[in-house]
């Protein structure tokens, strides 16, 4: 069927949009995306019979909505198709674009949704790019749109009136009364008060140094969920009152950009609630909040109209709410990044859907292409990763920050397939240019020089592809060792803190660089070490990991046995124990994926390992028991006997051991010394906080068989 643009449609209705007015700064831009926009009235336009020939994803815009001047309080909403455009102009990846639009369309940033979505864009800039004076200029610009947000809301009543709300509910300052007493724009400027609050609370998090500061932002953050709850608990008593008047499921008094926004809100906070440790979940909820993963889920995926029973989504770009990309964006982080220590509720397949019908619409969109490679980094493809970061990188080239994401990942997929110089070359570019955790990127750095300097003394690296790696051809591995020490006495210094407190991996790396130069310039098996911890071996190729870790691992187990009757002989007797357990940790761990490869992996019929399941399993429970039996000599690294334990109940999991396996989860939990003997005591351990978590959801996952 011939496809009709809506072109057609545009001109048809353009002549009914004649009272807006625009000014020359909000002309037409000649950098907007491939896709069609045009600013008039959405629901108009998802009615029109035009659409019913559009293919879902098509935009309704094929040029800058005309904004209306001057500016008018009460005509707030008329500025949705604007910041619509600008919103697609963002992530067709013409950020600039939009920014400059932004700004045009709002110089004085006195324009509820303007003022609210450029206050947006200065806060992801800030978190992409970690650094102070971008931080600062998002909490300046998130505080206008608040500011502006307060302006527009519903004037609270005097305290004789809100004491009378509690004798007659039509009087209720809190409740849904009130919120039913607002105008639309009163309503729609209560949603944006609340994320405008979020966004200011976020960047004062990552930007306070102090936990007075930490605690009055968790204290916006708990005003923005009370008005999420308000604001969802009236589109459910409106719809209530809908279907019990006989009309339809959804009240059409409502428009679709409020509900997505309440939608995001909404399922955004409960599942943040959702995702805290069982301790602070207590405390949370003893003031009456509570999250609830599987309906925060179904409220972000509502925005799209998103089932498990159709690849496309129930709701088009013509009939969405202006938020509803973003419920989507959250569904993808938490599908294929929060999936990183959180099993619940994960959907991968739900995650391609989602990926698949935004890049028909955004084909040069930098974040669903980050989302295509972690997809596919999910699904152990990281060959397939890294040709999606790479575009990633291709597709725009204004917010360099963003390239630094791609080089991240690109690390990870690298050290996914064991291509030593590649994931060096990424961890190279992220130590001269990225700012975000200076301190990581110097370790990846360091680890990458000192397995590549191994490897070209054994000749190992012959059939890996070549890297963009800065004067290989000059260093050589004695020349890699002293610079990867140089590295690694940086790495203490370069850490940070958030809300004054440092950054687990960062107190890690920090950790191993001091034992790296106490040892006498040596580590055991670092880099396979650091690809456990950011699951590059859970999503390795199966053959990889029996053709190039496990040989690793074999090599290290070598050594150590030498010195297994006398270990003053290894290493002047420095780390025996330490590094055996090590060895045997990642032993196990790369056999339990031999025998049980992740459940989302795409396994090659041509990849698949040699050793049976049975023999691998086997293998891999012996090893981690090494970890346990052995765990009580460790001098430093004690975490190595608790991640034993973890890996032990997923191991156990997948065999359907249920019982065994809860068994060792709860004691990871239990708060236990198990690393010593009865009259022992070590204290804490490097990533104590992360691998509880992690355990805390392999326990409330074990019904799903995902671990």
């Amino acid at each position: 069927m011939e496809i009709i643009r809506l072109d057609i449609t545009v001109e048809r209705l353009s002549a009914q949009n004649t009272e807006a007015t625009t000014t020359p700064g909000s002309t037409t831009d000649t950098s907007t995306p491939a896709t069609s926009i045009t600013g008039l009235d959405v629901e108009k336009l998802a009615k029109s019979e035009d659409t019913k020939r559009i293919p879902s994803y098509q935009s309704i815009f094929n040029s800058p909505p005309p904004i209306k001047y001057p500016y008018r309080p009460n005509e707030a909403l008329g500025d949705i198709p604007g910041i619509s455009y600008a919103l697609e102009l963002f992530l067709a990846s013409h950020m600039v674009e939009s920014e400059d639009y932004c700004n045009k369309s709002d110089v004085n940033k006195e324009r509820l949704y303007f003022a609210t979505g450029y206050g947006l864009i200065q806060c992801v800039k800030a978190l992409m790019s970690y650094a102070d004076e971008d931080i600062l200029s998002g909490i300046e610009h998130t505080k206008q749109g608040n500011l502006i947000a307060t302006q527009h809301r519903k004037k609270a009543a005097f305290f004789t009136s809100r004491l009378a709300g509690y004798v007659v509910s039509s009087l209720n300052t809190t409740g849904v009364g009130f919120i039913r007493s607002m105008t639309d724009v009163e309503r729609h400027a209560e949603l944006v008060y609340a994320e405008s609050l979020f966004e200011k609370a976020l960047l004062g998090i990552v930007y306070s140094g102090d936990w007075l500061a930490f605690i009055k932002e968790t204290l916006n953050m708990r005003t923005t969920i009370q008005v999420y709850r308000t604001l969802h608990k009236y589109i459910n008593t409106m719809d209530a009152e809908s279907v019990a008047r006989g009309g339809p499921a959804e009240d059409p008094s409502i428009d679709a950009h409020f509900r997505s926004g309440v939608y995001l809100g909404a399922g955004m906070s409960s599942l943040i609630l959702s995702l805290l440790p069982t301790k602070l979940l207590t405390i949370v909820e003893m003031f009456g909040y509570k999250g609830d993963r599987a309906e925060a889920l179904e409220l972000l995926g509502r925005a799209g109209g998103w089932s498990r029973d159709s690849d496309e989504p129930g709701v088009s770009a013509a009939q969405e709410g202006v938020r509803r990309t973003i419920c989507d964006m959250a569904l993808l982080i938490f599908h294929l990044v929060l999936s990183s220590f959180t099993f619940d509720g994960v959907d991968v397949t739900m995650a391609q859907k989602i990926i698949n019908w935004n890049l028909k619409r955004y084909p040069d969109g930098v974040f669903f292409l980050f989302g295509a490679g972690r997809a596919s980094l999910a699904k152990s493809q990281p060959l397939r990763a890294i040709g999606y970061y790479t575009r990633a990188m291709e597709v725009q080239a204004q917010y360099r920050n963003l390239h630094h994401i791609s080089y991240w990942e690109i690390a990870i997929a690298r050290m996914a397939l064991w291509h030593i110089r590649g994931s060096l070359e990424a961890w190279e570019v992220l130590q001269v240019e990225a700012t975000w955790s200076k301190s990581i990127y110097s370790y990846g750095m360091a680890v990458g020089l000192l397995e590549l300097a191994d490897a070209l003394e054994r000749g190992e690296l012959e059939s890996e592809p070549k890297a963009n790696i800065t004067n290989e051809k000059a260093r050589t591995p004695a020349k890699m060792r002293e610079e990867a020490t140089k590295l690694m006495e940086k790495v203490p210094g370069l850490r940070q803190k958030i809300a004054g407190k440092s950054i687990p991996l960062e107190k890690f790396v920090a950790r191993k660089a001091r034992k790296y130069i106490s040892q006498d310039r040596r580590l055991a098996l670092p880099m396979l070490e650091l690809a456990y911890l950011a699951l590059a071996i859970a999503h390795a190729p199966m053959n990889v990991v029996e053709t190039s870790m496990i040989p690793e691992v074999n090599r290290t187990l070598a050594e150590l046995d030498k010195c297994r009757d006398n270990h003053r002989n290894y290493y002047n007797g420095k780390g025996y124990w330490d590094d055996y357990c090590l060895a045997k940790l990642l032993e196990g761990v790369c056999k339990r994926y031999v025998a049980y490869p992740d459940p989302d992996a795409e396994l090659d019929p041509a990849q698949l390992p040699n050793i049976p399941r049975d023999q691998a399993a086997k293998e891999a429970k012996a090893a981690f028991h090494a970890v346990l039996e052995h765990g009580p000599k460790i001098d430093f690294d004690h975490q190595l006997v608790y991640q034993a334990h973890y890996e032990i109940g997923r191991l156990l999991a997948c065999q359907d051991d249920t019982a065994g396996a809860t068994k060792h989860f709860d004691l990871v939990l239990s708060g236990k010394y198990l690393e010593v003997g009865p009259s022992g005591r070590k204290g804490k351990y490097s990533l104590e906080n992360a691998l509880h978590m992690r355990t805390h959801a392999a326990l409330e996952a074990l019904h799903q068989k995902r671990l």
